[in-house]
């Protein structure tokens, strides 16, 4: 029977007709279609949904609308149309349940063969009942997908075609799984609409998913639940499209583009999130088959939606702020998800359309966003990963082509020759062109490209980097013209710099500092070029390298590879075009100094009327010579011939009184001008795990020892978990870099990078009061500053075995401590010596409260998080300059970390027996301490030689067999057999345990132990001559 509600609600709509409407509902009457409609404030558009319905030419249905307690006048609507027709049956609700319950009120008192749910603002379209009826009897199935006719209420006109051909496309028929999996799968491609009122439904079987639907209310989204639950229950579907039943209103309602509010759009989210709840309820319920790949593609497409509106109609001032609330209904990934894929989308609109409504800061604020709400989590979701890499590099071209615009604009422009990735200075004078371009595939975003316009980028490997001079003559108009190169740079302080033999001031790294060394500002720059109509590097005197008879031809002659014929040559062609030239050509050739490195800076005129003058010679030189069998260094004759022809065009320009300002500048080599950007995120393929970063310091001698403590590391750790491997270093050749990479591809579950940080240690004076301690050791102090990205990092040294599950270690909770580890006998027991000198350095020189909560630092859980508040990293390396430490770095993060550290078991971190340390040394450590460590040696999880003591120096050391258990498996065995031979230790002759130089007994102990500590590298060189002395082993 038909429930009427509400009647004394409605004081205008009197008991007796409420009454008639009620007896009206209960003559039920079998009818070939049920089409429901719930109304909610619809009274606009209802009528013209009613009469759609009621004008069809087939009349053999029944028309259920539900007033869902609407506020306006549905109720009266619905009232006059079921006196005037009685197919027309309305439900009255007293307060507002919603679409969904609104839908299975109707649903319930179906009584046709064929259910069609009807919006009350939209419409059917004539004829669609007759169509359908004809169709489905002679084709039967439990649903009917059909076609509609999309109207623009509000929404772009392509928008508009865009959704009436996705929401008609085609399809074969479908059955079981297959027919749910094509509206909601990702991996099925999303093939078909989920829309609930754009199918038919045969009642037998909808009334049961209707049924077995939830009953509580739904918010925005309950189509995608009704969907799902609806085609998984379902056996098969046609799709007959040509049959158009509906007319859409795409703009109407909640489909239209008012602006929302933080607070409006977290109900919006909740609501969708309600969707997915349900779906995911249902999908553990059911039986029928494998729902996950359905649920999983249905919950990705609500999160789009949602955020499209998101995107569309949150104000980019409110955009976080409303994300942040949806984060705390939906989780911080699937948002961190949501706001990347937008930002992506919103940096490639802005690439494609060269503008938008999104500038580069803001969507800056939501890559970073993105990226900090999903905190470590972001390794785990593939999806994330691609949509980051795509945003960061289509922010990265807006950026870049913006940078270049403004570079363009500049009426100073010293191009910056380079074939690589380097670093730059920060800078819109010195502009980066990318040389080579017409022969590459990887084109650098950020730098000009010499294949553009005209050009002869096609000739750079003989030509170099004047392909860079000849694009800027003949595509860019700038008032001045400069040439630089990636490693070669004007200086331009008004001091002098030291130079090397060469008269080059050399210098490391382009940085801030380097940059303001040499007044390499822009200001600076612009400053100074405006006073002269020409500037070049200084004239050098060749004859302190070169001879004291030298002159510019002998030194052309002295190159390996060149061939001083060449020169002549050109000398021959420059007479033959400009004779007036050939005087100072041979002045130039018989003289001893020179303008080198093809670096200048002219005024446009005079470069203009230069590149007029030496490209003919040089196009001559190039067709005359055959070159095909020189070297390749040879092949770059005419780029060496060119820095000639410079040096005699501005002798002759000098001589004839051009009247010329000029300028000669020093020029400053940089050694190190690769790349040291940010090390960046990971790299990851394969199944999406969590991740576990671990981070090693080592040189290249050290190369064997670390790829063992890796090894042996990865052996043991669980697969769960995806290893991100970093080796910071300064000198790691490609070689070693590149087998270690080969060797450990065989660990999918983990990856190797390697990570220079000479640019950040050499700015410090740091040394070590340790023989067995490098300055390798200082670089955990890095760690906080190049993994932003991660919040807690592992810290381990190359010295170790790790026999134990180092994802068990990482999962330790640290809380606001700064870091895990475990205490360090070896300074527990000298703290425990008589003679006080360590108990008094801990308190005095580290500052310590507790000297016995001294840590060792070769296994380090570390918290970056607060590392990161409590100093920064330039801090921690200032600290580490002071020389009174004896451990150095270990010694600064005790004396900074007491009382903020977390104590890792033994297990974790056990040190060898090493010069018999554990009677001698570690036994002194408080009795609880030492029984600890002593019980840890039975079941080591890392195994530490620390000290002298190394296996591959002393073949038979504690624990020595363990280690080549591992390193036996590494691609340098051979390298640490070398190294232990080379030390002088036999394979088969046992360690040699030294007589002691000074018996227990001597009074000689007063006298050596205060000074020596046990234990102290000092002690051991004074034992090796006592014993050397005495005759003693």
């Amino acid at each position: 029977m038909f429930p009427v509600f509400h009647a004394l609600a409605l004081d205008w709509l009197h008991y007796a007709d409420v009454c008639l409407l009620s007896l009206m509902i209960r003559s039920v009457v079998l009818s070939r279609f049920s089409i429901c409609v719930s109304s909610y404030k619809d009274a606009e558009y209802l009528p013209a949904c009613i009469d759609s319905v009621l004008h069809q030419s087939f009349a053999d249905f029944e028309l259920i609308i539900v007033d869902d307690g609407s506020p306006d006048n549905t109720a009266s609507i619905l009232k006059d149309y079921a006196e005037r027709d009685s197919r027309v049956k309305p439900i009255i609700k007293l307060h507002n349940e919603g679409v969904h319950l609104g839908r299975k009120s109707a649903v319930e008192q179906c009584s046709g063969d064929l259910i069609i749910l009807l919006d009350s603002d939209d419409e059917l379209e004539p004829g669609f009942l007759s169509e359908l009826n004809d169709y489905s009897l002679a084709h039967p199935a439990d649903i009917y997908h059909f076609g509609i006719k999309v109207v623009n209420a509000g929404v772009s006109e392509q928008e508009r075609i865009e959704f009436e051909s996705y929401v008609n496309r085609d399809i074969e028929p479908l059955n079981g799984s297959d027919i749910c999996n094509a509206a909601f799968s990702s991996e099925a491609g999303y093939r078909q609409d989920w829309r609930i009122t754009q199918r038919a439904y045969d009642a037998r079987y909808f009334k049961r998913a209707f049924s077995d639907m939830t009953n509580d209310r739904m918010g925005r989204a309950q189509d995608g639940y009704e969907c799902f639950v609806a085609l998984a229950e379902a056996d098969s579907q046609l799709t007959c499209n040509d049959i158009v039943g509906l007319k859409y209103y795409l703009g109407r309602g909640v489909n239209s583009g008012s602006k929302m509010s933080p607070d409006s759009f977290l109900r919006s989210t909740q609501g969708f999130w309600s969707s997915v709840t349900h779906m995911a309820e249902f999908s553990e319920i059911f039986n029928k088959f494998d729902l996950s790949m359905a649920f999983s593609g249905g919950k990705t497409k609500l999160m789009d939606l949602l955020f499209n509106d998101w995107f569309v109609r949150v104000d980019n001032s409110n955009k976080i702020d409303a994300a942040k609330k949806a984060a705390s209904v939906v989780g911080d990934l699937e948002v961190a998800e949501q706001v990347m894929r937008l930002t992506r989308d919103a940096a490639y609109a802005e690439w494609v359309n060269d503008g938008g409504d999104v500038s580069v800061e803001t969507l800056r604020t939501w890559y970073r966003e993105a990226k900090s709400m999903a905190g470590t989590d972001y390794f785990v979701s593939n999806r994330l990963m691609a949509f980051a890499d795509a945003a960061k590099l289509h922010i990265c071209e807006v950026e870049e082509r913006a940078k270049k615009r403004c570079c363009a604009k500049q009426d100073i422009r010293i191009f910056v020759s380079t074939h690589k990735r380097v670093d730059l200075f920060d800078s819109e004078l010195f502009q980066p062109v990318q040389v080579g371009c017409s022969s590459r595939s990887d084109i650098f975003h950020w730098a000009f490209q010499d294949n553009d316009g005209e050009n002869i980028s096609d000739q750079n490997p003989m030509y170099c980097e004047l392909t860079t001079q000849y694009w800027a003559w003949k595509n860019t108009d700038s008032d001045y013209v400069g040439f630089c190169h990636y490693r070669r740079y004007f200086d331009f302080a008004r001091k002098r710099h030291e130079e090397n033999l060469y008269g080059e001031v050399m210098d490391a790294y382009i940085d801030a500092k380097s940059q303001a060394e040499y007044c390499l500002d822009d200001d600076s720059v612009r400053k100074y070029v405006k006073e002269f109509d020409v500037i070049t590097t200084e004239r050098k005197d060749i004859r302190p390298y070169c001879g004291s008879s030298a002159t510019i031809r002998k030194q052309y002659d002295l190159a390996d590879k060149l061939f001083v014929e060449d020169l002549d040559k050109v000398v021959s062609i420059l007479g033959k075009q400009h004779p007036e030239y050939l005087q100072d050509a041979q002045a130039f050739l018989k003289g001893h100094t020179a303008r080198f490195c093809n670096m200048f800076i002219m005024k446009r005129a005079i470069f203009n009327a230069y590149c007029e003058w030496l490209f003919p010679i040089l196009e001559e030189f190039v067709n005359t010579t055959d070159m095909s069998k020189y070297s390749k260094e040879g092949l770059r004759t005419p780029g060496h011939l060119a820095e000639r022809l410079l040096n005699i065009y501005l002798l002759h320009h000098e001589r004839v009184g051009e009247g010329w300002k000029t300028a000669e500048l020093q020029c400053v080599h940089f050694t190190e001008p690769d790349y040291h950007g940010e090390l960046g995120l990971p790299r990851l393929s394969g199944v999406p795990r969590p991740i576990i970063p671990v981070v090693f310091a080592s040189d290249n001698n050290y190369v064997p020892m670390l790829t063992t403590t890796i090894y042996s590391m990865l052996a043991n750790a669980s697969t769960d978990y995806r290893y991100d491997i970093v080796v910071l270093h300064r000198d790691i050749n490609g070689e070693n870099q590149a087998r270690m990479k080969s060797f450990f591809g065989a660990f999918p579950h983990a990856g190797v990078r390697f990570c220079n940080v000479s640019a950040i240690i050499d700015r410090y004076e740091l040394t070590t009061n340790n023989p067995h301690i490098s300055v390798e050791t200082y670089y955990r102090f890095l760690i906080q500053k190049l993994f932003p990205y991660y919040n807690k990092v592992l810290y381990l040294d190359s010295d170790l075995i790790v026999k134990g599950d180092v994802s068990e270690l990482y999962e330790t909770e640290l809380g606001t401590n700064l870091l895990g580890a475990t205490r360090d006998i070896d300074f527990l027991g000298n703290l425990n010596m008589k003679n006080g000198e360590r108990l008094k350095y801990a308190k005095t020189v580290l500052g310590m409260t507790n000297p016995y909560d001294y840590f060792q630092a070769g296994v380090l859980l570390l918290n970056t998080r607060e590392m990161r508040s409590l100093h920064t990293i330039e801090e921690w390396l200032e600290f580490a300059s002071d020389d009174r430490f004896i451990y150095n770095d270990q010694d600064v993060l005790n004396a900074h970390c007491e009382g903020r550290v977390t104590w890792l078991d033994y297990d974790w971190n056990v040190m060898i027996d090493c010069g018999n340390r554990i009677a001698n040394v570690f036994s002194y450590a408080p009795h609880q301490v030492f029984d600890a460590f002593n019980d840890s040696r039975s079941h080591e999880r890392i195994v530490h030689y620390a000290g002298f003591e190394k296996p591959w120096k002393f073949a038979y050391c504690d624990r020595s067999q363990l280690y080549w258990k591992y390193a036996r498996e590494t691609p340098f065995y051979e390298k640490l057999l070398a190294l232990l031979v080379g030390s002088g230790a036999s394979v088969d002759t046992p360690l040699l345990m030294h007589e002691k130089a000074v018996s227990e007994t001597s009074p000689l102990r007063k006298i050596v132990d205060p000074l020596c500590p046990v234990g102290s590298a000092r002690r051991e060189v004074l034992k090796s001559i006592g014993r050397a002395v005495q005759g003693k082993k």
